[in-house]
């Protein structure tokens, strides 16, 4: 008699893994923060290259609808050329790329001429490894975790970007809103009615005041991907959300902004930049929306 004795197949690595972090949750939020970290550095890179590739783009528009000749530019994108001291050329080694520690390590000075190194970028290595930890405590293993992350990394990456150009990219934004769209297909945040309707509600929210104020001063008050960033956090939690982001984002901005103008004497008519104040009130919606959204609809 010929007994057949079946064990189960060993476990992989990966599944080990996943059963790990499912089983300790301090181990995922653990490995999330450092996966953040990571990210961070390259945001960094997306934060300074982007707006320098769309202003390539842009020439590159302009030279063609003038039929003007155009040289073939030098290949640059988020991966080509390596990251390097702007001050003397230094290529960036992967010791010196690690996320916070090499900025410690190397005192906030190039490792070659030991000019100073911007205290942004661990900053942005640290935000982003900070909200991704969490992320991870708020949400758990799982689709929505992931879902919230990418939500996370785009708003940080516009932040500073609208910080340093006052551009919004369409790169970003749109992308963003239509995840939105397809992450609620199935329930995630909100229901696809209320993500449907909260895109529309916040573009043309956003989009009347603008008018409304064109039509009083003559001046341009935002910029049309202040619009299409409102458009998208309606469509991550819909149409409910979207009194209590305005409502944040306009108070965060005018304390700041009359605090720049009393203490630091920045001029009134200085334009500041709308879009990072409606990404603090997105994080606040991804954390906090349900108990933000029952103070103005208490049976919701």
């Amino acid at each position: 008699m010929i007994t057949l004795n079946f064990s189960p197949d060993p476990k992989t690595p990966m599944t080990a893994l996943f059963e790990l972090m499912h089983d300790q949750p301090w181990f995922f939020i653990t490995t999330t923060t450092l996966f953040g970290l990571l990210v961070g550095s390259f945001l960094n890179v997306v934060i300074h290259r982007l707006p320098k590739m769309m202003e390539a783009e842009w020439k590159r528009q302009i030279a063609e609808s003038r039929c003007e000749e155009i040289l073939p530019p030098p290949k640059y994108n988020l991966v080509v050329p390596r990251s390097a001291c702007p001050n003397c050329g230094h290529q960036i080694t992967a010791m010196e790329n690690i996320p916070v520690i090499s900025y410690l390590a190397l005192g906030g000075k190039c490792a070659a001429c030991k000019a100073p190194i911007s205290a942004r970028y661990p900053l942005v290595e640290a935000l982003t490894g900070a909200l991704s930890g969490l992320v991870a405590w708020q949400f758990g293993l799982g689709g929505m975790a992931i879902a919230a992350l990418l939500f996370t990394f785009a708003l940080i990456a516009l932040t500073f970007i609208d910080f340093d150009t006052f551009l919004l990219p369409d790169d970003i934004t749109l992308p963003l809103l239509w995840a939105g769209l397809i992450v609620n297909a199935g329930g995630a945040f909100t229901n696809l009615h209320s993500a449907v309707i909260g895109a529309a509600t916040g573009y043309l929210a956003l989009w009347s005041i603008y008018w409304l104020f064109k039509l009083a001063t003559g001046k341009e008050g935002m910029g049309y991907g202040d619009f299409k960033l409102l458009a998208a956090i309606g469509a991550w939690f819909g149409w409910q959300m979207l009194p209590a982001v305005i409502l944040l984002s306009s108070l965060v901005g005018s304390i700041i902004g009359i605090g720049l103008i009393v203490i630091a004497r920045h001029g009134r008519n200085v334009p500041i930049p709308f879009g990072p104040y409606l990404a603090l009130g997105g994080i606040a919606a991804l954390f906090w929306g349900p108990q933000l959204t029952r103070f103005y609809l208490p049976g919701y």
